[in-house]
């Protein structure tokens, strides 16, 4: 019964897991904003969201355990996104690419759909709560 929870909210989990990888490259990228040489990162997230859900990725290598007493390998999930360099939007005399106004509006965007998919994994979980509870 806990497996088909656990499959039934894996999308999600992997998702969320995606987007606040994501959160902390952006919020790199505003925090070396003023570093000389610094260059954008990034990460297509339809694509790498689709690579952690088949099992690929860039730490999607298969983990042998050769005694029952090991920890289980970790999920393919967000740590497994490929970091990208951005393009850059304006030249600068110091050769960083990062776009504070990009950054700004990347990092709302990505908020809300962080807040959307938080606040949509609370209403399955209220439901199986009030389905189990018999309301």
């Amino acid at each position: 019964m806990v497996q088909k929870f656990d499959q039934a909210l894996k999308f999600h989990q992997t998702a969320l897991g995606l987007r606040a990888f994501r959160q902390q490259l952006i919020a790199s990228n505003i925090a070396n904003a003023d570093t000389p040489q610094f260059k954008a990162k990034d990460v297509d997230f339809r694509s790498a969201l689709a690579d952690a859900l088949a099992g690929r990725g860039v730490n999607a290598l298969p983990v042998l355990r050769t005694d029952p007493r090991h920890l289980a390998p970790p999920q393919p999930g967000a740590h497994a996104a490929e970091a990208l360099y951005r393009g850059e939007v304006q030249s600068s005399v110091d050769g960083n690419t990062v776009n504070l106004d990009v950054e700004r509006a990347i990092f709302a965007e990505n908020t809300v759909h962080y807040e959307a998919g938080v606040t949509f994994v609370n209403g399955v979980l209220r439901t199986l709560q009030q389905a189990i509870q018999g309301q």
